[in-house]
């Protein structure tokens, strides 16, 4: 850990974390409703939730589920996806984006990305894209829109599915679309750290029927209650039947009810991260040697995370010395992500490093600095202080 500079004072006197979850009384007397209703699970407030997230993404259909990561794999499930595809998807970005590939036999492949705007770059899935090619999982990276229109271009050309990681974009809109509106399916998350949180929690937005009763089904052991779906004739109204093999991805009715009360707060919420960004945008457009992440053209994004990047040309410090500096100051910040191939796991499917080299480049150079709708305007103003002390420190 680096001692504090500049005399060794840290610019503030308690921590500050990358994120943090808003649960206001209002939430709270969501859930205790729930608590003291008749139905914890498999009520309601799922319905009541469903309707609200498709008001939210513009998708005529969602189907909530236990975490973004269950969102990814009953995608992949209802995407038809199995032993001999292709998914091909970003290294920059949590694990679960290709793991849902393995989940279900196929195999994961990695393009690179945009290095300007960090997301998937549309040219190299292009050139990743063989006869195997079963879908492409497109990552909203920390909350800015994909470039929709040159992934639904690819998609008419190769036919593959179209899925959209969109565990960071709530809120994001795409040349004045919501996103969840575009791709054949759109998962969310509602983790902790992110915009909109239940604790846990996902879902899949999608605008086809066919999707949609996949997605009901894989979400519930493959078990149905409908008598449309059902092979056999009813024994009577307690029958159901069993089609497909599928996991227990359920939702709790209290965690429905947190993540409908959030998204009645999703403007605010809009607003208030969006006035950060600005801030920290222009305090930082004075550093040299630092680089913002730039926006895909037509996103009016709702960020989920704010990267800083260091241009190595004008700073004499690395990745990990600017982090240790920051912790010193008090300001404690991430890393999102380490390539997924790095893992051991992958290397023993054998990925190896080189594959993604603007992907790789990025990682050695960013950091996630704290961003979230409670922030204060003076911890606003501190992890800016804290920032610049440090670069200008080691500007060179």
């Amino acid at each position: 850990m680096l001692p504090a500079i500049e005399g060794g004072t840290p610019v503030r006197k308690t921590p500050i974390h990358y994120s943090h979850q808003y649960i206001d009384d209002a939430d709270i007397a969501e859930v205790v409703r729930v608590l003291k209703s008749d139905y914890l699970t498999t009520g309601p407030d799922i319905d009541s939730c469903e309707r609200k997230l498709c008001e939210v993404t513009g998708a005529k259909y969602a189907v909530l589920c236990a975490n973004g990561t269950a969102a990814l794999h009953i995608a992949c499930m209802a995407a038809g996806l199995g032993e001999g595809d292709e998914l091909i998807t970003t290294p920059i970005t949590f694990a679960a984006s290709a793991n849902c590939a393995l989940y279900v036999g196929a195999t994961p492949v990695f393009a690179d990305i945009d290095p300007l705007t960090y997301n998937l770059d549309p040219a190299s899935v292009e050139a990743h894209i063989t006869p195997k090619t079963k879908a492409v999982v497109a990552v909203d990276f920390g909350g800015q829109s994909v470039d929709e229109d040159a992934f639904l271009s690819l998609k008419r050309k190769y036919g593959f599915v179209y899925i959209e990681d969109g565990a960071h974009v709530i809120g994001t809109t795409y040349k004045g679309k919501p996103n969840g509106s575009f791709a054949d399916m759109t998962t969310l998350s509602f983790h902790a750290v992110k915009t909109i949180t239940g604790g846990e929690g996902g879902a899949v937005v999608t605008n086809d029927e066919n999707y949609y009763k996949k997605l009901l089904l894989y979400r519930t052991h493959g078990i149905t209650r409908d008598p449309q779906q059902m092979v056999h004739e009813p024994d009577g109204p307690w029958y159901y039947e069993m089609l497909a093999l599928a996991p227990n991805y359920r939702i709790t009715d209290m965690q429905a009810a947190l993540i409908e009360s959030q998204l009645r707060k999703l403007p605010v919420f809009a607003a208030r991260k969006k006035a950060i960004v600005k801030k920290y945008d222009e305090a930082f457009a004075k550093l040299p040697g630092l680089v913002v992440q730039q926006e895909t053209e037509g996103s009016d994004t709702v960020r989920h995370l704010y990267i800083l990047r260091l241009n190595r040309d004008h700073i004499r410090i690395d990745r990990k010395r600017f982090f240790e500096a920051l912790a010193a100051e008090n300001v404690f910040c991430n890393v999102h992500y380490i390539p997924v191939y790095y893992f051991p796991y992958y290397e023993k499917l054998g990925y190896q490093k080189g594959l993604c080299p603007n992907a790789e480049k990025l990682y050695d150079e960013m950091l996630t600095i704290p961003l979230y709708y409670a922030m204060s305007d003076q911890d606003v103003d501190d992890v800016i202080a804290a920032v610049t002390k440090i670069a200008r420190y080691y500007a060179v």
